[in-house]
Formats: C-alpha cells, sequence, structure tokens
C-alpha cells in the first residue's frame, strides 16, 4: 500500500509539471474515471473536453470543473512517464489483491474478533487486521487497557526529573499499530455522522490542533478495542453528547459542593 502511494504522488507530480490538476477535482488518480482521462491522455488525446466527457457515474457532474482541470500542455515526453507509472501502479495494485487473499485467509480463526472491531467507527477491515496481528487478539496479556496503550504508544509520555513531571508527548511503540490506529482516528476526524469519536476529534482539535487530537481518538479506539475483545461485545458509542453531558454534571457537583461548604442546604429541582 505504501507503494501505491508512492507511484500515485509520483503520476500527480508528473501531471501539475504539464499543469493538468486533475487531483483537484478527482478523489484519487486511481479511481475508474480518473484511469480514463488518464488513459485518454497517453492514447494522444488532447482535447479538454473530450477527456473531461470519459469521467464515469457521479464524476460527470463535474465536467465542467475536468474540463478546466485538464487543460495544460502534457506533451509525449509526460505520456511516456505516465505510462510507466501505470504500469507500476498495476503490478504493485495485483500485488495488493494477492496479498489481501492471503491474510483473508490467515485472519479466519480470529472472523468474530475482526467483526467485533468493525464494529468501532472509523476502524475498516485492514485496521482490524492490524489489531488482530499486532495485539494476538488475546488481552488477557495486558493487565489494563492502560498498559495496551503504553505499549502501543498511543498513551501520554511524561518526563520526571528532579520530582518534577511533565508532558512529553506520546510514547514510543508498536508504530505498526500506531499508524493504522491514527489512519482510523482521521477517518473518524472526516465522519458526518455524529458519534463519541467524532465529537472527541472535534473538542480535542478546536483546543489543540489535529495531531493531539488523532493520537487521542486513537487511544480511545485502542481501549475500547481492548475492552470489546476482553468481554466479547460489540462496540457501544457513549453518544455525540457525551463529553458536554459530563461536563455538565461536574460543574452541577463543583456548585453544590461550594454552597454546601457555605453553609446552605442544596435541593436540586430539574426544570421541565
Amino acid at each position: 500500500m505504501g507503494d501505491r502511494t508512492r507511484e500515485a504522488t509520483r503520476l500527480e507530480l508528473m501531471l501539475e509539471d504539464a499543469s493538468i490538476k486533475l487531483s483537484s477535482v478527482a478523489s484519487s488518480l486511481t479511481t475508474v474515471s480518473a484511469r480514463a482521462m488518464l488513459a485518454g491522455l497517453i492514447a494522444g488525446e488532447r482535447d479538454p473536453a473530450v477527456l473531461a466527457d470519459l469521467a464515469k457515474t457521479r464524476m460527470r457532474c463535474k465536467i465542467p470543473e475536468l474540463t478546466e482541470a485538464l487543460t495544460g500542455h502534457f506533451d509525449a515526453g509526460h505520456a511516456l512517464l505516465a505510462a510507466s507509472i501505470r504500469r507500476r501502479l498495476d503490478l504493485v495494485e495485483e500485488a495488493i489483491a494477492e496479498l489481501d487473499a492471503v491474510i483473508a485467509a490467515a485472519v479466519k480463526p480470529w472472523t468474530r474478533q475482526l467483526g467485533l472491531l468493525q464494529t468501532i467507527p472509523g476502524v475498516g477491515d485492514k485496521v482490524a487486521q492490524v489489531i488482530i496481528a499486532e495485539t494476538g487478539a488475546d488481552m488477557r496479556r495486558f493487565p489494563s487497557a492502560a498498559h495496551l496503550a503504553a505499549w502501543a504508544g498511543v498513551a501520554p509520555a511524561v518526563h520526571e526529573s528532579a520530582g518534577r513531571r511533565t508532558p512529553a508527548g506520546s510514547r514510543h511503540g508498536n508504530k505498526w499499530l500506531t499508524a493504522m490506529l491514527v489512519e482510523a482516528a482521521g477517518s473518524v476526524g472526516r465522519m458526518k455522522s455524529a458519534n463519541y469519536l467524532s465529537a472527541q476529534h472535534a473538542r480535542i482539535t478546536a483546543r489543540r490542533g489535529m495531531p493531539r487530537a488523532q493520537v487521542a481518538v486513537a487511544h480511545s479506539i485502542l481501549v475500547s478495542a481492548y475492552w470489546m475483545l476482553k468481554r466479547d461485545e460489540p462496540y457501544r458509542d457513549l453518544g455525540a453528547d457525551w463529553l458536554a453531558r459530563r461536563n455538565d454534571e461536574a460543574h452541577t457537583r463543583r456548585l453544590v459542593a461550594q454552597l454546601e461548604r457555605l453553609g446552605h442546604t442544596v435541593i436540586l429541582d430539574p426544570a421541565a
């Protein structure tokens, strides 16, 4: 998958050298529509309108934008480079398909655990496979969810010197598991449906930035996976408003405690 990303990046840079901005309209240069337009460019077609008309299904509504993006100075040299990169992409995708089949066969004993993990928002087949591969799906080897998070590298690190403790970012851990969890957290951040993880991502992004938000959501995903695999149960979402409700309840308790310390008796009467 890393090889595919690198080849797609090379293709994008080569097209930009020819002032072809296809990637600014298409979601990816590996989609069916983008491949059809690229094949037309390689075959010698230079008319932006004709190339844009090769768009399929939902991409057809973007034909005016595609026509503008495909206006450039794509020449024979660019065509040779594009054809070479496309052949390498085809080989890489063929290898990925073969390995996907091998992995699918290897993880059959953990079919139930994979299904449970994929009930977590943002966790797809690949992320679930990595969680199973790196942890072994046996949570008994980890004394607690905090131990698992620290081992994986998504728990906060603390630097201690002369009795003073200061935050030190995240820990070093399992880079494969951490990378996939952060990728899943990025997917959660792009979700339009409201859930606890997407609300957590938005809340922390607003206060501390997206990188910290993604590590925090990755931590939440892994902690959820720990308890789900340990208890053999699917994901149960707390709701998008859980953080707000928790803060309101804590704020109410603090105010009541302050009044009681001043000698008052507090009786709460919720509004209708």
